[in-house]
């Protein structure tokens, strides 16, 4: 089959129903979800099963071998609550393991964090779902198993890999005939398969403890890893308490710190006051006070947060009004900042993105990540589970909030969304892709607050990204957006970097599904950028 050209244009309809929904990057994995709905699960359950089957068809982007985060609205009681299915660096891992670096080895063993995810699957389950993950791992397995055609957009990223997995240990499943699959081809994941038809039939404890813990171990090591057994068998995940902001009537949720969803609520507390609504919304204007608020939040972000339960995160300083508003006063119409250092708040006490809706109300947003495309590459012999690089996310400066340390968690770019209207379920909302994910969040807010775009419309949407989520970041415009603008753009000061083709990828994809308080309707949208879609009765 001719490859793709990625230089195209997409219209998709927004979905509408009323007794369940679930977008994801892959329609199998979306079924999977709905298929979980209609035999009596909800939200949490098809959630888990959604994700399960990601695992098997985008391999790349996310895994048991990564971690999760999610959020969930319960319909009866309207609360919203935050999961961290976030690992933790080896007990025996310290700054002195990296001596000669001034960062951590992207895909090095020492890279590797316990992985949180299966663990998180299972605490979601038991908190909020009605099914065992042997009810809704069963798509996941059959697929892995017995085959699934290749996706286009995935088996393009899959070719592209083709070098790196040659290269990497134990990834004879991921390489058939040597080769990456072609898209449409039937690939089978014999090893993945097994390992998730343990985890159904054991529990969590079939992934931390016994041959697959042993697999991961003893893979790490030989390769100069440091993690244990201890390591794995000690994992838990936590429930927090979510963070949140206002924006114009809208209650946003995200995940607390070591996520960096604080990020986006920092974007949208500065943004709330800059007058977006009345401005056209590919004006060089507003997409200059949108990137510097953006930057501003970036700013603060990469100094404070890190894993709470090792250092003090200022958050409530963080999203303080005022504080946003001192902030805010640093934008000049005139000129690009070069760049913002981070301010002083008062103190006080690849991924993939799914979102889930069902009948009565409840909705989960979700998120799973390996970090880098297959995370470390490292796959644990014979289990087909590609091990995270998440520990790439701290940091080596001594003194630093996020400096590595053992037992610790690193700064997690994953980030789910959730929003509330007068304390009814507004929409959960993901935009995924490393540091790209809190701009997402910024941009389709905004989008269907500040211009009344449905969930289809605020995906569609020409975006931008500061590349490297830092200050001073290049800032990339997506095909799409004016040329004026992008002028604009530069003569204020931004680097420009002009972005179409396949290299829109950085710009992430995302799913939404909003909620009419009223009627129960749901309204859903999946991102053009990626082989997904939405799947509703």
């Amino acid at each position: 089959m001719k490859p793709m050209s990625f230089d195209f244009k997409s219209r998709r309809s927004m979905v509408t129903a009323r007794r369940g929904m679930v977008a994801a990057n892959n329609m199998l994995a979306a079924q999977a979800g709905l298929s979980i709905l209609r035999a009596g699960g909800n939200a949490a359950d098809a959630a888990v099963a959604t994700a399960a089957v990601l695992n098997v068809t985008d391999p790349a982007s996310t895994g048991i071998g990564g971690d999760m985060f999610a959020l969930y609205y319960d319909g009866k009681t309207g609360e919203v609550t935050a999961l961290n299915g976030s690992g933790r660096a080896p007990a025996a891992l310290t700054v002195g393991a990296f001596a000669g670096h001034t960062h951590v080895p992207i895909r090095s063993p020492l890279a590797v964090t316990v992985p949180g995810a299966v663990r998180g699957w299972y605490d979601l389950l038991q908190k909020h779902g009605r099914m065992t993950l042997k009810d809704v791992l069963q798509d996941a397995i059959f697929h892995a198993r017995e085959g699934y055609p290749v996706a286009p957009v995935f088996g393009a990223s899959w070719k592209v890999s083709e070098p790196f997995l040659r290269d990497s240990p134990n990834t004879e499943d991921y390489l058939p005939n040597g080769q990456a699959p072609q898209v449409g081809q039937i690939i089978k994941l014999t090893g993945l398969a097994n390992t998730l038809q343990a985890i159904a039939d054991g529990g969590p404890d079939a992934f931390y403890t016994g041959a697959v813990a042993n697999a991961i171990v003893d893979t790490l090591q030989s390769l100069g890893g440091v993690m244990t057994r201890d390591d794995l068998k000690n994992h838990v995940s936590t429930w927090d308490e979510p963070i949140s902001t206002t924006y114009r009537g809208v209650e946003v949720y995200e995940c607390p710190p070591n996520g960096q969803g604080l990020a986006a609520l920092i974007a949208l507390n500065i943004a709330e006051a800059l007058g977006l609504s009345e401005l056209p919304a590919d004006s060089p204007q507003r997409l200059h006070r949108m990137v510097e608020a953006m930057r501003l939040a970036f700013a603060d972000a990469r100094q404070y947060i890190a894993d709470p339960r090792k250092v003090d995160v200022p958050i409530e300083g963080l999203l303080d009004k005022e504080y946003a508003g001192t902030r805010r006063a640093l934008i000049s119409d005139e000129r690009a900042m070069q760049p913002p250092s981070f301010g002083m708040p008062l103190r006080s006490s690849d991924t993939v993105y799914l979102c889930t809706a069902d009948g009565e109300g409840n909705a989960c947003s979700f998120i799973n990540s390996l970090y880098m495309g297959f995370g470390t590459g490292i796959v644990a012999k014979g289990t087909g589970v590609f091990l995270q690089n998440r520990g790439a996310c701290f940091n080596l400066e001594e003194g630093h909030l996020n400096q590595v340390a053992p037992n610790k968690r690193p700064y997690q770019t994953i980030i789910p969304g959730l929003a509330t209207k007068d304390g009814a379920l507004w929409a959960p909302f993901g935009v995924m892709g490393g540091f790209m994910q809190p701009q997402g969040h910024f941009q389709v807010l905004s989008a269907m607050i500040d211009d009344d775009l449905n969930p289809q419309e605020a995906l569609d949407r020409p975006r931008w990204c500061l590349e490297e989520g830092t200050s001073d970041s290049v800032l990339a415009l997506e095909d799409g957006i004016p040329l004026a603008t992008m002028a604009r753009l530069a003569e204020l000061g931004h680097q420009v970097r002009p972005v179409s083709g396949r290299a829109r990828g950085i710009f992430g994809d995302g799913h939404i599904i909003r909620r009419d308080p009223e009627t129960g309707v749901l309204f859903g949208g999946s991102d053009p950028r990626k082989d997904g879609g939405v799947a509703a009765y």
